[in-house]
């Protein structure tokens, strides 16, 4: 019976959050200044303690939201199954039954997204992610939502409006072959087989 494969981390997931982490860790540091200069150095400090205190308490839960941001970020994965893809998110687990699947397609992402068209962050991103290979799944339709699956992905997982996920992992070519064998009903990875000692040349030696 064939067995689950790898997880493959998802590389924009991984980059998009790490844009976060950061900036929400750097935006906490702040708010804990603001604090200690209502405090000690703000002559009213001392007579409106709740200013220092509310800009503390955020600060506190900000920093724990930029460190939650900072864990999240492998927790984003493919992994094929014998009958299906799963992915996987911090806020989203769907799987993918492999009759949805029509064809997968192998492709940079720059031919897939127009850099023009994009600002900001995402073109910060993208430039990251340009010159390497994603594997375009083909859907003949989406399991959930795809607006709700649009809501918890980044835009770099739809080229278009049609049904299909663009799936960027580091090893994209282990995962095409694990995805294929999968779907073939062919197990990627068989169990090693026990050597029998019958079957062992020193086994058919004459013993003395």
């Amino acid at each position: 019976m064939a067995r689950a494969g790898h997880r493959y981390p998802l590389l924009v997931y991984r980059h998009v959050v790490s844009r976060w982490w950061l900036a929400i860790i750097l935006i906490g540091l702040g708010l804990f200044a603001l604090a200690y200069y209502e405090r000690y150095i703000d002559p009213m400090g001392p007579f409106l303690p709740w200013r220092w205190q509310l800009a503390a308490a955020v600060g506190g839960l900000t920093i724990m939201g930029g460190i939650f941001f900072w864990v999240i970020r492998y927790f984003a994965y493919v992994q094929p199954y014998p009958t299906y893809l799963k992915l996987v998110t911090p806020f989203m687990r769907i799987n993918i039954s492999y009759k949805r699947i029509k064809k997968t397609t192998a492709t940079e992402m720059r031919y897939l997204f127009a850099f023009k068209g994009l600002s900001g962050a995402a073109r910060d991103i993208f430039e990251l992610l340009a010159t390497k290979t994603a594997l375009v799944i083909d859907l003949n339709g989406y399991p959930i939502s795809p607006s709700l699956l649009r809501l918890f992905l980044y835009r770099f997982f739809f080229k278009d409006k049609t049904p299909h996920l663009v799936i960027l992992v580091q090893d994209w070519m282990r995962f095409s072959s694990e995805l294929e064998s999968m779907r073939s009903g062919v197990d990627p990875n068989p169990p090693a087989q026990k050597k029998r000692s019958r079957d062992s040349i020193l086994a058919r030696l004459p013993r003395k």
